[in-house]
């Protein structure tokens, strides 16, 4: 006879050996021991456990408590309930409740359902206000099908089970918030034939996802179902069937609830729902366009105090200020102002910012004069936006203004604040102004930071005072300022460029730069070569991306995106092929960016069917063109009116995985125009012979 298991290897002969010890433990059924050290919780625990009863139920929930609440190591609680049950272990309500908890504090919620389930198959079923509890956690997860699922076990295992009524209106409401509303019916269905009572939140809940859906005579089935079952609608109920009404765009119908919900306000005491219900009604009507009703309230207050005058008046303000209705906003506050209430900060800076986003900055100034009365000062967002809408359109006067009110505000980096208004300022033509500023930062001991100088350099450099911009730089060099860096340079050298200064900015590149200690950076470099290309100057742009490897700065994809543009505009497209082909693919630094300047160089070269190679070679190398790259093709394509090639590029575009856009299907329709007026030419000259 052989003995398998002398013919086994010592390894697993010791596995084994230590899986029959580890268990050893759980074979002392009948032992009730417990450790001297079970008070101490924890202190040599792995030797106490050899000692410790399968039937000693505090030791181990206690342990399996530690493991998930303590510990929070849910997966070594899974073991040791697995070990436990293989020696007849069950788990009690206690166990169950704790391991689906920890699981849903991790968000392991799938893991969590498929737990409870596998605890109700095995018959391991806790208590009905455990399992309601359980249920209320599960319902966090958002998953309405998987929680309903336990639920079904649990009514197959235990038939007296039933849902809370609280679980059941947190089901029905998710249910809605997915857009259907029919399975919560019959969910409600469920919950009157299991003994509960619906009550207003239930109805409300449904009637919300019927409107939702568009479903109002459903709505209105149900809201006059209520008075038969004797559950009275509260506010909230009305609301929401007034917003689903006004969907429709059904005015007088929402009116008639709009009646019956302020009187049923005036009789409920419910302050929460009536702030939610008129908020509700607030927002359907601002969000359908029925303006004028806002303003009839806002005039009426119809809901007199049943909700308080300021949130009423709020809510009017940000329902407005949503939808881009800033003036209505501002002509709600004109009512409050009349009634002797002042708008909140924020909602009156909402409007102020609305208006001065929308390009209305004298409206938005106007309101700001105004609002000066109650202590309304714009924030600095805000004055961001309307200080550079004052001076586009050149009112450098109120922009004044609105400076001087930021400085005497407290609490305010002065600094932050005049970079701001110099920023504005670039949009205007006046230098002057840029250096009367500076002027008065000094006088007033506010110290210019990089910043400042940077912006006021930029400045100059766009209204075409270069030489003021080099003065400011040579202020900045000679240590009168703070010291330049890369983005002082960047600015100066492409305002020089600009200028066509080459010489000048290609000086201060190499020579300046280098005795300030500063490094060329990757961006000063492309700066440097898109404004050579720009003055034609292809061949300086190639030395100086020669003096940039030397320097060890790394091109980026801008920096080849540049390259392959300036070359193809210079009508160097064969050095462009060359720069592909020795630099670019090598260094594998390319993007979009670079396949697109490739291919468009190639297309207005004439070169199509170097370019579909060009894009088909990408393909087959792995990379995955965008839907840019291939509609400069089809562009292409269809101004050399090459109909069948250009449906050839679409097909191909989409079996790598792009669907068409706009502009594809525009460049297409240009195409069949030009051959439909071809034809029509073709047409008259033949009739014309």
């Amino acid at each position: 006879m052989i003995v398998l298991t002398s013919r086994l290897p010592k390894t697993r002969i010791d596995n084994r050996k230590a899986l029959i010890k580890s268990l050893a433990f759980l074979a002392t059924a009948g032992s009730q021991q417990t450790p001297a050290h079970e008070a101490g919780e924890g202190e040599d625990e792995g030797k106490g456990e050899v000692k410790v009863s399968v039937t000693n139920r505090s030791y181990w929930t206690k342990k399996i408590h530690r493991l998930c609440a303590v510990d929070g190591n849910v997966d070594e609680a899974f073991r040791l309930l697995d070990q436990l049950r293989l020696r007849g272990y069950c788990p009690d309500s206690l166990n169950i409740s704790t391991i689906i908890h920890a699981l849903c504090h991790s968000r392991s919620f799938s893991q969590a359902h498929h737990r409870f389930l596998l605890f109700i198959s095995s018959g391991c079923i806790p208590d009905e206000r455990t399992c309601n509890v359980l249920i209320a956690r599960l319902l966090d997860s958002q998953d309405p099908d998987s929680t309903l699922r336990v639920i079904h076990h649990l009514f197959a295992a235990k038939p007296q089970f039933v849902p809370s009524l609280v679980n059941y209106n947190r089901l029905l409401n998710q249910l809605c918030s997915f857009s259907r509303p029919n399975e919560a019916h019959w969910l409600f269905f469920d919950m009157k034939s299991r003994g509960h009572t619906p009550n207003v939140i239930s109805y409300t809940t449904i009637i919300n996802g019927y409107c939702k859906i568009g479903d109002t005579v459903a709505a209105q089935r149900l809201f006059d179902e209520m008075s038969h079952e004797e559950v009275q609608p509260n506010s909230l109920t009305y609301s929401v069937l007034v917003r689903g009404i006004l969907r429709k765009r059904d005015l007088e119908h929402g009116k008639e609830l709009m009646d019956k919900m302020w009187q049923r306000m005036k009789d409920d005491k419910d302050s929460a729902a009536n702030n939610a219900a008129f908020a509700n009604v607030i927002d359907s009507l601002c969000r359908e366009g029925f303006f004028q009703e806002v303003f009839t309230i806002a005039e009426d207050m119809p809901q007199r105090r049943s909700v308080p005058e300021e949130f009423a008046y709020g809510q009017m303000i940000d329902a407005l200020c949503k939808v881009g209705r800033h003036n209505g906003a501002a002509r709600i506050v004109h009512i409050m102002r009349k009634r002797g209430l002042a708008p909140s900060i924020v909602s009156y800076n909402s409007i102020v910012h609305g208006l001065s986003k929308e390009g209305s900055s004298m409206r938005a100034y106007q309101l700001l004069e105004e609002g000066i009365e109650f202590g309304y000062s714009p924030s600095e967002y805000t004055y961001n936006i309307l200080v550079e809408g004052l001076c586009r359109e050149a009112d450098l006067h109120k922009a004044r203004k609105v400076l001087q009110m930021m400085l005497n505000k407290e609490g305010v980096d002065s600094t932050r604040i005049y970079n701001i208004y110099l920023r504005a300022l670039c949009f205007m033509d006046n230098p002057t102004e840029l250096l009367n500023v500076l002027s008065s930062m000094l006088q007033t001991q506010c110290q210019p930071d990089v910043i400042t100088l940077n912006t006021v350099i930029n400045g100059f450099c766009k209204m075409g005072r270069i030489e003021e911009a080099l003065k400011i730089l040579h202020d900045m060099i000679t240590g009168k300022f703070n010291v330049p860096d890369a983005v002082t340079f960047t600015s100066v050298i492409c305002g020089l460029l600009d200028f066509g200064r080459i010489q000048d900015a290609v000086h201060l590149l190499h020579k300046v730069i280098s005795e300030m200690g500063a490094r060329h950076g990757v961006v000063t470099y492309n700066a440097v070569l898109r404004g050579l290309f720009k003055l034609n100057q292809a061949n300086k742009a190639m030395e100086i991306f020669g003096s940039m490897v030397s320097d060890g700065v790394i091109a980026n994809s801008m920096t080849y995106a540049i390259i392959i543009n300036g070359l193809c505009k210079s009508d160097q497209i064969e050095e462009a092929k060359r720069f592909w082909e020795d630099v670019i693919w090598p260094s594998n630094i390319h993007d979009q960016f670079v396949y697109a300047a490739m291919l468009k160089g190639l297309c207005c070269s004439g070169k199509f069917n170097e370019a579909c190679a060009f894009l088909y070679e990408l393909v087959d190398c792995g990379v995955s063109p965008n839907i840019v790259s291939y509609n400069i093709l089809i562009d292409c394509a269809c101004n050399l009116g090459l109909k069948r090639e250009a449906y050839q590029i679409v097909g191909e575009m989409r079996k790598n995985g792009l669907a068409p856009d706009a502009i594809t299907w525009r460049t297409l329709e240009k195409l069949h125009q030009n051959l439909r007026r071809q034809v029509s030419t073709d047409k008259s000259t033949m009739q014309s012979l």
